[in-house]
């Protein structure tokens, strides 16, 4: 299986700090962001990952091309033009599923969390399924959540708990039926799943955080520092 992490965001909610650099490589206890989600997928044996970029990209590509990947090949796609999250799966998608593979797994360079990719990869899926997202408790800034995740394992606009879109998801190329070359976003092509019983969710209940703005990403670090983690 092959992975995606999204890293072309503005980072614009992240001012100051992303002035001079991109959000991606902006430090959580002295190390880039992008290269705790670039652990956790190597943990899992995921050797072929894909990073968009765009602010500021080429910083990005500089790091990641002279660290030691550990044998993990990664590739990039610079956007002249922001594409949103949906714009820039859909231009990689044919390397995403150039071997066949039935799923790609996708990370967003700015979350830092503590979730096992392996559970999520366990989850079965079949030819109908159209993916899995990794579902969290409802964080304060966002406390109605996006889905709703019931006993089925499926995801829901209506039935189940609501809970919040981790950022973290395996997804089928079938989700992007129809969609054509350009700016779009995710979120309409999920709820789209959802209503034809498509798509499936996994709760998380262990440390998650969208680093978004720096007072986040100082919250982060002070709860990372009280649990001696890194």
């Amino acid at each position: 299986m092959k992975a995606m992490i999204l890293a072309a965001g503005l980072g614009t909610r992240m001012r100051p700090l992303t002035l001079t650099i991109p959000k991606p490589l902006v430090p959580l206890l002295g190390k880039p962001l992008i290269e705790y989600p670039l652990r956790q997928l190597k943990a899992v044996g995921i050797r072929h990952i894909m990073v968009n970029h765009a602010w500021l990209g080429q910083q990005i590509v500089d790091h990641l091309t002279q660290m030691d990947t550990d044998g993990v090949q990664i590739s990039f796609s610079k956007e002249d033009e922001p594409l949103e999250t949906g714009g820039g799966i859909f231009k990689v998608l044919p390397w995403l599923t150039q071997e066949g593979e039935p799923f790609f797994l996708v990370m967003n360079a700015d979350v830092y969390s503590d979730v096992d990719l392996s559970v999520l990869l366990k989850v079965p899926l079949d030819e109908k399924d159209l993916g899995c997202l990794v579902m969290i408790e409802n964080p304060d800034w966002h406390p109605t959540g996006d889905f709703r995740l019931g006993d089925t394992g499926y995801l829901s606009e209506s039935d189940g708990q609501p809970l919040t879109f981790s950022g973290i998801s395996i997804l089928s190329p079938k989700l992007f039926s129809g969609c054509e070359a350009g700016a779009f976003a995710l979120a309409p092509l999920l709820r789209r799943a959802i209503s034809q019983g498509r798509l499936k969710g996994v709760f998380h209940q262990g440390i998650w955080s969208d680093v978004g703005t720096p007072e986040r990403l100082a919250a982060l670090e002070a709860q990372l520092i009280h649990e001696n983690r890194e």
